[in-house]
């Protein structure tokens, strides 16, 4: 990181920038999806669409990740091809693709978090993820930050259901979960708050998508 998420913000224009061009408005209900969508996929479309309807949610942001620290860097295509090629998936006037976290300096959820909660502190964040991640939450950098500044909503994944919930970071805010029933008003619940959204979605992921690409790739490419 070449320097603190937790220093001196962007200005307002440079934030519109990376944005698409405005601000999310005071209420505003976003959601906010993290990865480094390398490739992304159709699972990350089928979350974010849940996501809108199941939470009440005005948008999604898909924060491209200039460097996952939790993965290597071989095989990471560069931030811009990753930016296009969600801007092409995505397809959907509510669903933002945004390359913020460069600008915010920020490679880890937690920091990112507290930018943007420190700028625009009227509006209602929650972070959005599989199940997938629920279970390895607890190697994040200051995992449990995460749930104390923005409200959590975790999105069932083929065979990660039982394992979701009996992990770590399950059980150390399981006092805080809401039922399912109450989803759509988890975005004005203060932190921490956070439900398990069951759903059918797909099952696929990047690192299966890149496997099926590898053999028919030339040498070199990436």
């Amino acid at each position: 990181m070449h320097r603190s998420a937790t220093g001196p913000l962007p200005t307002p224009a440079r934030l519109a920038a990376a944005l698409g061009g405005h601000l999310p408005p005071p209420g505003a209900r976003i959601g906010l999806l993290g990865g480094s969508f390398n490739p992304a996929h159709a699972g990350h479309r089928q979350i974010s669409l849940e996501g809108l309807k199941r939470l009440g949610l005005d948008e999604v942001w898909w924060l491209v990740s200039p460097q996952n620290p939790l993965k290597p860097r071989a095989g990471m295509a560069p931030l811009e091809s990753r930016l296009a090629r969600a801007q092409t998936l995505a397809r959907h006037p509510r669903i933002r693709v945004t390359g913020i976290e460069d600008r915010l300096a920020s490679h880890y959820t937690a920091d990112t978090l507290r930018a943007l909660t420190r700028r625009f502190p009227r509006v209602r964040f929650v972070w959005l993820m599989g199940a997938d991640n629920l279970v390895q939450l607890t190697k994040w950098k200051d995992w449990r930050e995460i749930f104390h500044i923005v409200a959590v909503a975790v999105f069932d994944r083929p065979s990660y259901s039982l394992r979701a919930v009996a992990a770590g970071a399950a059980r150390r805010f399981a006092r805080y979960r809401l039922d399912e029933k109450r989803a759509r008003g988890l975005a004005g619940h203060t932190p921490p708050a956070w439900v398990f959204v069951h759903s059918r979605l797909n099952a696929l992921s990047a690192t299966q998508i890149r496997a099926r690409r590898r053999p028919a790739e030339p040498p070199g490419s990436r």
